[in-house]
């Protein structure tokens, strides 16, 4: 993806193309891919929605829409950017794929520095919250931005920690919904001295769905993770797991075996993620991991080929058939249909666009249901 500023126009664009429905960040990925820019992507639809068999066409936010919400983001003091932009967080942008739009209220430029993501458990431990705000104190010192989802617990005590050095919460809902209302102060002091960062649209109340595509960000941003307290199943863990497959370095803080809020966090030592005694385990960690990683750009993927004006009609039943409901890597979902996986990604585009499946970041696909 090409790094350049969007005039106006192409702003709106990049907007309505991203907000249509059934167009997540994958398909986003792939059209801008296809057609090189939003405009022509758009300007597609109506024959896209024709191809997939739409019962009803593809239909993206008019441009006045568009325009309202980006006037609502500078009347509140932020800014809106899009990932082909040079100010986009390069971190971010090496994520494949990459959320569309990022809305970022307060400064900036603490997402181009060295980052670390603190997460953990909401009903904390007093241990959990002390040594949370005592890794925030200690790697925001070292020069590293601390980067957390604003949640009770750990992330609140992240935050507070690092505001002298520099801190980034990344929220479920709109840069503007302060959620959980009890840390409406420590929103207020992030916006001033860090920086509030938000995929969602302006003025969007969060959702249950919204916080593992606020997660994904958090980790994304940040050369690691730290999960100080966890319990089985709960969201840190699925931050864990996102920031693996990012490739970003996953570490936890031991607990009591007797206490479940670290049930987790001791589950992912055991599974091999690094052992946290003291913000010195962290910085020997981060500091030893090559730039390259995060530098280099991210590895192609699945770019969608075009399968012309009649997709083989075969081919998608055999796509069709390979779906599930849970996710599955779309090279094996190929393998089952016996195409390629270009080619595969191309049919699981259009299935997407007729609501018939849905891809994921990551390279995952599955059926919807």
């Amino acid at each position: 993806m090409t790094s350049r500023r969007l005039d106006d126009q192409e702003r709106v664009d990049w907007l309505r193309l991203s907000r249509t429905p059934n167009i997540g960040p994958v398909t986003f990925a792939q059209l801008i891919a296809k057609f090189g820019s939003a405009a022509e992507a758009l300007a597609a639809l109506p024959e896209l929605s024709k191809k997939s068999g739409r019962k009803r066409p593809l239909t993206p936010p008019p441009s006045a829409e568009i325009t309202a919400e980006l006037e609502a983001v500078y009347r509140y003091g932020a800014q809106l950017i899009c990932a082909c932009e040079p100010d986009y967080p390069s971190l971010l942008r090496n994520v494949e794929p990459p959320p569309p739009t990022l809305t970022l209220y307060g400064d900036a430029g603490l997402l181009h520095t060295q980052a670390a993501a603190i997460v953990g458990a909401r009903n904390a431990s007093a241990a959990g919250r002390k040594m949370a705000r005592d890794l925030a104190g200690a790697l925001g010192e070292a020069g590293y931005t601390i980067v957390s989802g604003l949640a009770r617990g750990i992330d609140g005590e992240a935050h507070g920690a690092s505001l002298n050095t520099g801190t980034a919460a990344v929220l479920g809902g709109g840069v503007d919904n302060i959620y959980p209302p009890q840390h409406q102060g420590l929103y207020h002091e992030i916006a001033k001295r860090g920086v509030i960062v938000s995929e969602s649209k302006f003025a969007h109340r969060a959702t249950a769905r919204d916080f593992p595509r606020r997660n994904r960000i958090i980790t994304g941003l940040a050369m690691g993770v730290i999960v100080v307290e966890a319990a089985e199943k709960s969201g840190s863990l699925i931050s864990a797991r996102t920031a693996g497959e990012q490739g970003r370095e996953v570490m936890a803080v031991p607990g009591s075996p007797l206490d479940p809020r670290t049930e987790g966090s001791n589950r992912l030592i055991r599974q091999g993620a690094v052992l946290v005694r003291h913000a010195e385990d962290v910085l020997e960690t981060l500091t030893s991991l090559s730039q390259m990683r995060f530098e280099a750009p991210p590895a192609a993927g699945f770019i969608a080929e075009d399968i012309g004006d009649d997709p083989p009609l075969e081919e998608i039943a055999r796509v069709r058939e390979a779906l599930s409901p849970s996710p599955i890597a779309i090279d094996e979902i190929a393998r089952a249909a016996n195409i390629s996986a270009p080619r595969c990604a191309a049919i699981l585009m259009e299935l997407e666009l007729s609501g018939e499946a849905y891809t994921l970041p990551g390279g995952m696909a599955a059926k919807a249901v």
